[in-house]
Formats: C-alpha cells, structure tokens, sequence
C-alpha cells in the first residue's frame, strides 16, 4: 500500500490534535519509514521484544497488555487512532508489555533512533512526546484506581464513558449516532479485574438502568451524566486537544 503522506494525514485537521508547524510536519515524514496494515487479533509488539520500532495508531484500534508465566492477562490500556506506542521499550532492554489489535489497523512506522532525532532537532516534538507519554501513564492510573476502588459498576462506567469520549472526538459527529466498540466482554474483564460472569451481569444491569446500548459492535450512551457520577470521573471525561507524531 502507499503510505500517506504526513500532510494529508486524515488525523490532523481533527480538532481533537494541534496544529504543527512546517518544521515539525517535516521532521515527521522524515522519521517515518512506511504503513504497516495488520488483521484484527495480530500481535505489533511481543512482550520482552527488543528491537520494535515506534508506531502512531492510523486507523483502528489495539490494546497494551501484560501477561503473568500462567496466561491471566491485564490490559493496562487501549489504543485508538493518533495514539503513540513503543516509547516504554527505548527505556529499558525490551519491551515491558504487548500490543495486540482490537481491529483490522494501519500503523506508522517510525525509525528506532527517532526519539533522540526529535529531542535533538526539534525540542518541541520532543516534549509532545513527553506529553504523550504522561497521558497514557495518566490512563493507566484511572485504570489501578478503577481496579483497587471502584465498584464493579463504577468501573465499567468509567471504561465507557472514557471510551466513548476518546471515540467521539476522531468522529465527524462527535458520537451523535454511536461509536465504534470492538470490545468483547473478555476485553473488559481482563482490563478492570472482574470476572467474565460478573461483567456480562455489570454491563446487563447498567444497560436496563438505560445508561448505555451496545448495538451492533456500537456503543451509545444514553445518559452521560448519570454515567460520570456513577463513574466518579474528573470533570467529564472529554479529551484534552493533544500533540499528534
């Protein structure tokens, strides 16, 4: 497949990511060595993997995750479009958790060396990727807090309505008619520490409760407010206008 031009990149007139200047704009499509298209359920980074570039999520959807020597898995966080991914394993000798796709996706890859190219030429890319980086710890941290305090239903809730606000904002309609929710039931357990059953009984509950509909591999919700009280979410979970590589 051709690769896209950074320029024409479909992400960018979003309003959801900054603008950039010329000089960064170039120094991106400098760095970036093709598009790589992978089938919903292939793996972009083992776990322990030494040598894997850097990526931005195109189009589609992924998940980071770690896996203990007897298979349980947590996923630490999902990954939708203009997300930045493989930063943790330029820190250390390999990479310190996998990535596996929810859907078909597109990935720009980008030089393994890029990291220090950004700092060094452009200081600011260098600190948009330091921006990155906090906000997906940031993520991370809502997730151990759903985890070690939040009920059941308060930890669903907060997956939803943050989902549904970060899905929202790459749409033209701003989730007027849904968003995209490729999610199974085993997804959300192995992201919020509940059981299959448990979850399947959660999301049942909420959903006669008429909080949310899950249609069709789309999610609606359909009282947002009653949502982020149960959630106990920050403000109202709307995403922050964030720096795109």
């Amino acid at each position: 497949m051709t690769a896209t031009p950074c320029q024409d990149c479909p992400l960018r007139p979003l309003p959801l990511f900054m603008a950039q200047s010329d000089d960064e704009l170039a120094l991106v499509q400098s760095l970036k060595r093709r598009e790589q298209t992978l089938e919903a359920g292939a793996t972009l980074i083992h776990e322990g993997q030494v040598d894997a570039p850097l990526f931005t999520l195109l189009e589609g959807w992924a998940f980071r995750f770690k896996t203990l020597s007897d298979g349980r898995r947590q996923i630490l966080n999902f990954l939708l479009a203009g997300d930045f991914v493989g930063v943790q394993q330029k820190m250390g000798d390999g990479a310190a958790h996998g990535v596996i796709t929810l859907t078909d996706a597109v990935f720009c890859v980008f030089q393994r060396d890029a990291l220090w190219t950004m700092h060094r030429e452009q200081p600011s890319m260098g600190f948009n990727v330091t921006w990155l980086t906090a906000h997906e710890e940031s993520v991370v941290d809502e997730t151990l807090l759903s985890v070690g305090r939040r009920s059941a239903e308060e930890r669903i809730a907060t997956l939803l309505v943050l989902l549904y606000k970060r899905a929202a904002a790459l749409q033209a309609d701003h989730g007027a008619g849904g968003v995209p929710f490729p999610l199974t039931q085993q997804h959300v357990a192995d992201a919020l520490g509940l059981s299959l059953v448990h979850t399947n009984k959660t999301l049942r509950k909420l959903e006669r409760r008429g909080l949310h509909t899950l249609v069709d591999g789309r999610l609606h919700l359909r009282d947002v407010k009653a949502l982020v009280r149960l959630a106990d979410v920050y403000g109202d979970g709307k995403p922050m206008p964030r720096p795109l590589v």
